[in-house]
């Protein structure tokens, strides 16, 4: 963790400053747990379940100081009593070279982080969970499609794949492209968006739902705990990246997480009743990232 060095000197602040305001004002003030039926839960019952899974997808709000301190805390909570691997959308799978340089200290984190398409909000956001990775030498993989396919998916579709060499093809997912246009989820997309972009816009979202599918379930051994961190987009309503992975093996044990930013975290709005298997539910006024 040394080597990450002084750029993390902001994202310090600003998680003391959360840790202060959850343990001075209490946890119920800033955010409260229910399971998928809307019913009040906790942190525990999230644990226990995860103990016997096989994949946790993790869904959060991007820039939710909250979900990415009770990301960490599931890390610490879960390291040592389940063999872990993590992955998360913040980082691409032609990335893996550079993040697995890191991970094993050939290169410091201002290199990583010149060689890398890192997010903006990363060493805010991301950082400490990569870093909890290389304190503990945990499996981190970058499993989402690099951006520049799903750029050509949205101006030619499934199809300007086909054209890509073998080493671009190892990228991503395994072709044809899976795709049901039915599910809900991708169908809004294109309602919302008037039929912008026709197919091709939630076919473009797709590509990283099946990527990062692929991705965790070539890096998921039976007995380890796959922990994966993403935008609860990719996988609220058991859509997304859980739809891929059961078509890759439908007895996979999956909890899902999602994260909802209320005005009152008193009770779950009824739009958001089974979202996922727990649901967070943060205060609006707590502060965000970015």
């Amino acid at each position: 963790m040394k080597s990450i060095g002084k750029k993390y000197l902001f994202f310090c602040v600003l998680f003391l400053g959360t840790l202060i305001a959850v343990n001075v004002f209490g946890q119920e003030h800033s955010h409260k747990w229910y399971n998928s039926k809307g019913k009040k839960s906790k942190f525990k019952k999230m644990i226990k379940a995860c103990q016997d899974a096989d994949i946790v997808l993790f869904g959060e709000q991007h820039n939710s100081a909250i979900s990415h301190w009770v990301q960490l805390e599931l890390l610490k909570s879960m390291n040592g009593t389940r063999s872990l691997v993590l992955g998360a959308e913040m980082l691409e799978s032609d990335n893996q070279k550079e993040l697995n340089d890191f991970l094993n200290g050939k290169i410091d984190y201002e290199a990583f982080d010149s060689l890398a398409r890192l997010w903006p909000n990363f060493k805010t956001d991301y950082a400490p969970l990569v870093g909890f990775a290389k304190e503990h030498q945990l499996t981190f993989v970058a499993d989402n499609v690099p951006r520049r396919y799903a750029k050509m998916i949205y101006y030619n579709g499934f199809e300007a794949l086909d054209s890509l060499p073998d080493n671009e093809k190892s990228y991503i997912a395994p072709l044809p492209i899976k795709y049901d246009a039915s599910l809900p989820g991708y169908a809004e997309m294109k309602a919302m968006m008037g039929g912008h972009g026709g197919d091709n816009l939630p076919k473009s979202q797709a590509i990283k739902d099946a990527a990062m599918a692929h991705f965790i379930f070539d890096n998921w051994k039976k007995g380890t705990l796959f922990i994966h961190f993403n935008g609860a987009y990719h996988s609220n309503n058991y859509e997304g990246i859980y739809w891929y992975l059961k078509l890759l093996n439908p007895d996979l044990k999956i909890v899902t997480i999602s994260t909802e930013i209320q005005k009152n975290i008193n009770k779950l709005n009824p739009d958001s009743k089974g979202l996922a298997d727990f649901i967070i539910v943060v205060d609006e006024d707590v502060t965000t990232t970015y």
